[in-house]
């Protein structure tokens, strides 16, 4: 048996071209759907197809499984068709993310910015910094990224605790915050959209942090009350590290752009070399598996 698979560019056909049972066939997001795109079973949506899901999939009636290139999945569970699985790309993006998280830190910590303006005014202003060393970070979001974000911080001797949706072994669970939050000197925001993820980050959650600590988001902006997170950064009691917002992209005249203390990267975390071969790898191995006849390893479960 072969499957159709509807691929969105050239890599991804490179990638299903030596995978045993799969016909891919390629796609344009924007455009009509290519001949032979009705029998399709798999859908590997390409950038923008969720803006157009709901045409994009009046067109597809033989489709089980949409396997998508990124770890998100909130802009497909609301136009998923009943019967229809969907997997996402966990474990592709986890490296570059918590990279990401780290690099953002130490420039924070390390204040980079201040030397980067005095190389631009050709200073030499030589000044003592803080340091990642010994900062309890706060890790919530205890899948794969929040322990990849924990195998590379641990080396720099930052004291790392996990939190998960719920608790297990060597992770507290989120109803544990409100004692957690008043020790931490980091709070990493690692975890899915989803309605219990959505608005977490309240007012008084960011009041329960210490003064001086740093809010980094690597979630998704929808995660933190933008009002709430303005409110503490002009008291300039709590600095942040965002590289989603909300709204996104961010309006040119939006206050965050000129609040103090906040460092803004436009949802880039994962925007890196090799990015879109480690997503096809990922891919691949769903399909491999789907194939065969056995369930993605990636498929979204639970409440979103």
């Amino acid at each position: 048996m072969t499957i159709t698979v509807l691929v969105p560019d050239d890599d991804g056909m490179d990638a299903l071209a030596e995978v045993a049972g799969v016909r891919p066939i390629r796609y344009d997001a924007d455009g009509p759907l290519p001949p032979g795109a009705e029998e399709a079973e798999v859908l590997i949506p390409g950038p923008g197809a969720a803006q157009r899901a709901r045409t994009l999939l009046a067109g597809l009636p033989r489709l089980r499984l949409i396997q998508l290139l990124t770890a998100g999945a909130e802009s497909w569970v609301d136009v998923l068709p009943d019967g229809v699985l969907l997997s996402t790309c966990r474990g592709a993006h986890s490296g570059a993310t918590a990279e990401w998280a780290v690099a953002a830190l130490l420039s924070m910590y390390r204040e980079l910015d201040a030397y980067a303006s005095a190389k631009a005014q050709r200073t030499w202003s030589p000044a003592y910094s803080d340091s990642l060393q010994g900062k309890r970070v706060l890790v919530v979001g205890a899948g794969d990224v929040g322990n990849a974000l924990r195998r590379r911080l641990e080396p720099f001797d930052a004291r790392v605790v996990m939190v998960g949706l719920s608790a297990r072994e060597g992770v507290h669970g989120v109803d544990e915050l409100p004692d957690l939050l008043g020790d931490a000197d980091v709070v990493v925001l690692l975890v899915p959209l989803t309605s219990r993820t959505r608005g977490m980050v309240d007012a008084g959650f960011l009041a329960a942090m210490p003064d001086g600590a740093v809010l980094v988001n690597a979630a998704r902006g929808q995660v933190v009350d933008t009002d709430a997170l303005l409110a503490e950064l002009g008291k300039k009691r709590l600095r942040a590290a965002l590289d989603v917002t909300e709204p996104e992209p961010l309006p040119s005249d939006h206050p965050l752009w000129t609040a103090p203390g906040v460092l803004i990267t436009p949802h880039v975390a994962g925007s890196v070399s090799g990015a879109r071969r480690r997503s096809y790898a990922v891919a691949v191995a769903e399909l491999e598996r789907y194939v065969q006849g056995e369930l993605p390893d990636n498929l979204v479960h639970g409440e979103y």
